[in-house]
């Protein structure tokens, strides 16, 4: 009678041991499978800036893009009467073996408020601190493209490069007020740039 008990302990141990084996594997399937889709979510969101620098008329012109930068929470808190402002600190530099050089930079700051009294946001842009433009609208995508979108922004004259030589443009943006780190949760900054070769 004693050897039926130990072979009754032991099935009853293997069963354990699979289920237990069982159970382990699908929460880890689970797991990964949770794990792509966060990560699939998270890149799906990440902000990038599409920089083209261009020469034309003496000038070095930068247009730039910032993707996936205007989430839901920038248009709540924009939608709540704050003013929000996008900052981009747009740079022409000189690369080299030892130290880059910038050549030249520009600062450019979109504003957007919403009056709830008047139902439109006005809206304005800056250049190192100076107004150049200004307007009102009621369209929620014109703010979108006011603040992300930015065509031929004059950077540099074309005096100041060398033929043949290789520079880049840089572009860092920065969403404010400063403390609001839910805008991007990724981080405060976002960087883009582009390379070309000046050819006179």
């Amino acid at each position: 009678m004693q050897p039926r008990k130990h072979e009754g302990t032991k099935k009853a141990t293997k069963k354990a041991k699979a289920f237990s084996f069982s159970c382990l594997r699908v929460f880890v399937v689970a797991w990964v499978c949770v794990g792509v889709g966060r990560a699939a979510t998270i890149d799906d969101l990440v902000p990038d800036i599409r920089v083209t620098p261009i020469e034309r008329d003496g000038q070095v012109l930068v247009s730039f893009d910032l993707s996936d930068g205007f989430t839901p929470d920038v248009r709540d808190a924009i939608q709540s009467g704050l003013s929000t402002s996008f900052s981009y600190e747009v740079e022409l530099r000189r690369g080299s073996p030892l130290l880059d050089r910038t050549v030249a930079s520009v600062t450019i700051t979109a504003t957007v408020r919403f009056d709830n009294l008047t139902r439109r946001y006005q809206m304005s842009r800056t250049l190192d601190g100076r107004v150049e433009d200004a307007r009102p609208t009621e369209d929620r995508e014109s703010v979108r493209g006011w603040m992300t979108h930015f065509e031929r922004i004059p950077l540099s004259t074309t005096s100041a490069l060398e033929a043949n030589v290789e520079y880049y443009v840089r572009v860092r943006a920065h969403a404010r007020p400063h403390n609001a780190w839910f805008f991007w949760p990724w981080g405060s900054t976002v960087l883009g740039q582009a390379k070309f070769t000046f050819i006179q």
